[in-house]
């Protein structure tokens, strides 16, 4: 190749550079190592990561079982390395797990219509906000401060050359939504009012109140779940017009954040204005059950100017994840999960000081008397526990408490530790 560009060496290839950002010199690397050497290293590395802890970090990624069959899924070569669903005639195997994920969600939800997934959670907030903008033809969005704050942040990143103004809702003692301050700011220019249930503080909100307020005054409300166990209990927000949230909980690990899937579902009237993909049931030429993308109204599929949203895509092999996830537990699996959750939560919060009266599911507020939650944090983690979220990095009036989670997964012995650590003077 050198030969036919008419040069010698591979540094001719650079001459052009100055020499002063050239590099001569060689890597400061290692000599290779055989493969047990390097697999010996790994193993000490590996030691060295946080094997055997508790955790109690929720807000918004939880710890929950993930069922050693879902890997077996999602592995194989059809779902792991498949081809986009665009062309269905390749593509039916992935479009029929999107379609059986959008039915589920449904399902979920009680809305009619889901699509074949979003980015995450915090992504779908802004999406259903502009997707009200578009049904209602106002501009004015309320979200509440009870909603996921980084959820908060993305929506006013969407939001801040969109020509929407955003404003927050209060929250009252109880740590619930302030009804009074919703009635004083909800006005003909609303075109939606978001609430999250449960909440950041892991209280339910009262959806049906909110509703009737909502719709008294023609906004939409848009319901948001972080935690999607709580599903399995809670009754699904069949009040709310668009309903979006988190499905990380339903076997997606935590995994530094990332990446997870988001889910978008509404009612059949406002299929149209929908973002991203839906997958629809059709047949094929012979007549038998067939699959394919019946609505895509993004950019690249239609006029620019009639797109619904600029995301391009969906989180199909997560979303399978859950959906496999869905499909072993089942509506009573899924109950039970959910009654763990909410058992352990309350047997934690029964030995803490909290800061809010109401009901919770598996996350709630405790405080932390007489120490910083930063204090709590550190003497757990020499206990090999990891500890809640220090709220007063998100809300400066509580910087003395904590938001603490119990899942599944968390054991009798390390939450009483958990409470006799808070009990400690």
């Amino acid at each position: 190749m050198l030969a036919a560009i008419g040069l010698q060496s591979e540094e001719d290839l650079i001459a052009y550079l100055p020499a002063d950002v050239r590099f001569d010199k060689c890597l400061n690397l290692k000599n290779g190592q055989s493969e047990y050497d390097i697999i010996e290293y790994f193993k000490q590395c590996a030691s060295r990561n946080a094997n055997g802890y508790a955790s109690f970090l929720g807000a918004g990624v939880y710890n929950h079982y993930r069922p050693v069959v879902v890997d077996t899924v999602v592995s194989r070569g059809e779902f792991l390395t498949s081809y986009t669903p665009y062309q269905a005639e390749i593509s039916q195997g992935t479009l029929t797990s999107i379609f059986e994920f959008q039915t589920m969600v449904c399902q979920l939800t009680g809305m009619e219509v889901a699509n074949a997934s979003m980015y995450d959670g915090s992504s779908a907030v802004p999406e259903a906000a502009m997707m009200a903008v578009r049904i209602t033809r106002r501009d004015k969005v309320l979200v509440a401060r009870t909603v996921h704050p980084e959820y908060r942040e993305v929506l006013a990143t969407y939001t801040k050359h969109q020509g929407m103004p955003v404003d927050e809702i209060a929250y009252a003692k109880s740590g619930r939504l302030d009804l009074d301050d919703l009635k004083k700011k909800l006005d003909s220019s609303v075109a939606a009012v978001i609430v999250q249930t449960p909440n950041f503080f892991g209280l339910l909100e009262q959806i049906g109140e909110i509703s009737r307020m909502v719709s008294s005054r023609s906004a939409l409300l848009i319901v948001v779940f972080a935690e999607a166990v709580a599903l399995g209990l809670i009754e699904p927000p069949r009040e709310a017009d668009i309903v979006v949230g988190e499905l990380q909980s339903f076997a997606i690990s935590p995994s530094y954040g990332g990446p997870y899937a988001g889910i978008i579902a509404a009612r059949e009237k406002y299929i149209r204005q929908i973002p991203g993909r839906l997958v629809g049931e059709t047949t094929d030429a012979d007549g038998r059950r067939a699959f394919c993308l019946t609505l895509a109204t993004r950019e690249q599929h239609i006029r620019r100017e009639k797109a619904t949203s600029n995301i391009c895509t969906n989180q199909a092999l997560l979303a399978l994840m859950a959906t496999v996830f869905m499909t072993l537990y089942g509506k009573e699996g899924l109950r039970e999960l959910a009654q763990q959750n909410l058992a352990k939560a309350h047997y934690l919060a029964g030995k803490l000081p909290l800061e809010f009266e109401g009901p919770f599911f598996n996350e709630f507020v405790a405080r932390t008397d007489g120490k910083s939650p930063e204090q709590i944090n550190s003497t757990l983690l020499e206990r090999k526990i990891v500890g809640g979220l220090p709220l007063g990095r998100f809300y400066p009036e509580l910087k003395h408490c904590m938001l603490l989670c119990a899942t599944e997964m968390n054991k009798r012995q390390d939450m009483d530790a958990v409470a006799a650590v808070f009990g400690e003077q």
